[in-house]
Parts: structure tokens; sequence; C-alpha cells
């Protein structure tokens, strides 16, 4: 059973590119990421660039037949990213193919978000706006901002790194790639959240000053000062990663 959605279009190459997951199966296009079990391919469809997700795997054993296929759990996220706020990919088309239950193959489509690049690239590449004061303010209270909605709703990216972050020249914040977001409870959401701001400082204190990471998280807090538990907290999030670098 094969299952699939798109966006309506009036540009005939689009829907003949689009139409079902046996044409995005057989779309070429500039290869950008690979591995056993999918691939990210860019096309450009009438001057516009997509990107296209394929997945032929869910893993081994019963992950074919139990769980939510990665696919799935993506255009999921990004529907939910959208829902609550969070500026996020267009999504133009999606879906998965089932036989006897188990996940066979998926595919989803996302629309090119224009003049971005992602905050892991700026990092590594010096871009001078991680220098400029007033613009690491701007986005910091973005981040901060989508970060405690993800929160607020018991939801965490689980892969919350600045490659997974695109700004645009504007100064506008995206979130992309969320396959393992997931809801969360109790101690295992508090973890998972420490997790989600770990990753997040993993590249800002080497990149931005001491007092920028603090104001970045008095932001996501609404709070002028650390209280006692904020300390506790932030002590945990440095030592987060301590041993598995």
């Amino acid at each position: 059973m094969s299952a699939w959605k798109h966006e309506v279009d009036s540009d005939p190459l689009f829907l003949s590119a689009f139409d079902s997951l046996e044409a995005v199966f057989l779309l070429e296009g500039e290869r950008l990421t690979s591995d056993p079990l999918s691939e990210v391919v860019r096309v450009e469809i009438s001057g516009v660039r997509y990107y296209v997700k394929r997945y032929w795997g869910a893993g081994k054993g019963l992950r074919h037949y139990i769980g939510r296929p990665r696919v799935k759990a993506e255009w999921q996220n990004l529907k939910l990213f959208a829902k609550w706020g969070i500026p996020t990919a267009p999504i133009v088309a999606h879906g998965l193919e089932r036989r006897g239950g188990a996940f066979i193959r998926g595919a989803l489509v996302t629309r090119e978000l224009e003049n971005t690049r992602d905050m892991a690239e700026m990092a590594s590449h010096g871009d001078a706006r991680l220098a400029n004061p007033h613009w690491v303010a701007g986005i910091s209270q973005q981040l901060a901002q989508h970060t405690r909605t993800l929160h607020d709703h018991h939801f965490t990216h689980n892969d919350l790194k600045w490659r997974n972050l695109l700004v645009n020249e504007a100064g506008k914040l995206f979130f992309i790639d969320c396959p393992t977001g997931s809801f969360w409870w109790g101690p295992l959401l508090h973890y998972r959240i420490i997790k989600d701001l770990a990753c997040l400082d993993k590249v800002a204190k080497r990149v931005l000053s001491r007092t920028q990471r603090l104001r970045f998280y008095l932001q996501y807090r609404g709070r002028a000062r650390l209280s006692q538990s904020d300390k506790q907290r932030v002590r945990r999030i440095l030592k987060f990663f301590e041993g598995r670098e």
C-alpha cells in the first residue's frame, strides 16, 4: 500500500516530478548526502530548488513493523513546527509505501529556503555576522523563543545542532531536519531538554562569549537572572558532553 500527498501547483513540470512516490524515486539530481537507509537529492524545477529525502529502509528486524518510520516522523515534526509558529522548510510532498505492514520506502520533498546558510557552516567559515553583537542578539532571541516553544509542548528536537539551524539574509531563523524529535514527560523530558540545550552550546562555546551564551539561556527561561535551579541546570548543560567529545 502506498500513500502520497502533495501540494497543488499549476506548473506541469512540478506535477510530473512529484506526482507519486514512484515518480519521486525516479528523480535525478545532485546527491548531497547518503547512507545505507536514505539519501538527500537536490533538484531544480522551473527555477525553484527542492530537497528530496528518500528512505528505503527503517532499520533491522522489527523496526520495519514497529514504530514510526523516520521519514514520517520528519514530515509530522515539520508540520508541528509550522503549527507552533516555528519557521521551517515548506513541505511540498510526502508519503510512504508499506507491504504486509512492513515499511518499504518513503520520501519527503521540501522547497528550498532561499538565501540561507546553516549556522554550523557559518561558524566553521568565520562568518562576519557572528562577530556582530546586534545580529547575534537577534538570532539568540529567536532561537530562545522557538526552543522554549518546543519544550513547553513537551517536545524535544533531539538533534538541535547548529547545522540544523538556517539563517537568511534578513536575519530570520529556521529549524530543519527533525526525524528523531518526539514528545517526552517527567525525568525523560528534563534529560532531553538538557541534551537540546547542550547540543546548541557545543558550538556556541567556541564562537560566542560567555555573556552571549548566558543571555541566550536567560532569554530561553524568560528571566533577568539565574535562579538556584537554573544554576544547577546550567552545570548539567556544560557537563553533558564531557568525555564524549
